[in-house]
């Protein structure tokens, strides 16, 4: 099975694209030409397109490959750019082809945010990323989506490879040790009533 990688210059965002013979396509920020090379050199049958949540620099190229291959959006909100889609929910898992795909929902980043889990491969969106996890609107959401990765991501057994919405791959394991954002948060939640900072 095949991976591939296409950095977006619009929004600077990642899509990916992996199959053999089918193939399923994550968060086609921009149509570009590479792209579509890939898909046609390979000539995979498309089978489905994945959607982590509905932010422009995600799904901006999704009218244009609607245009070009009659496949099957999945996506937690109904419509995204004027496409149908079939809606998913935390918990479904899907078998499409070949691909089985399980749906963890992580809300915090955008209501709809969503992790999808095929193998030992964690396509993130923008709630892990390599040293960070993603920016909220309040600190309700950002407590929220810490707490679900916490329970649902970094909980998993064994290690996974990390393929964020921007910026690089990661593992699992190199999140747990190493994040950042989620070692300041655990720093905060353990720390002794009247513990003051020394400024």
């Amino acid at each position: 099975m095949k991976l591939f990688f296409h950095y977006c210059s619009f929004g600077f965002g990642n899509c990916y694209v992996l199959g053999s013979a089918d193939a399923i396509i994550i968060d086609p920020g921009h149509m570009a030409k590479q792209l579509l090379e890939f898909i046609e050199t390979n000539d995979f049958f498309l089978r489905a397109v994945l959607i982590t949540h509905d932010h422009k620099t995600h799904v901006q190229g999704l009218r244009t490959l609607k245009r070009i291959y009659n496949t099957d959006v999945y996506a937690i909100n109904r419509v995204i750019q004027d496409s149908q889609t079939i809606p998913v929910k935390d918990g479904d898992i899907i078998d499409i082809g070949p691909f089985n795909v399980e749906v963890i929902s992580i809300p915090g980043h955008s209501a709809d945010s969503v992790v999808y889990r095929i193998g030992t491969l964690l396509f993130t969106g923008d709630v892990l990323t390599t040293g960070l996890v993603g920016t909220t609107a309040s600190a309700y959401g950002a407590k929220t989506q810490i707490n679900k990765l916490r329970s649902r991501i970094l909980s998993l057994p064994g290690d996974y490879t990390v393929l964020p919405g921007h910026g690089p791959p990661s593992t699992l394991e190199a999140e747990r040790r190493f994040n950042a954002d989620i070692n300041d948060y655990n720093d905060l939640q353990n720390r002794k009533p009247g513990f003051k900072i020394q400024l």
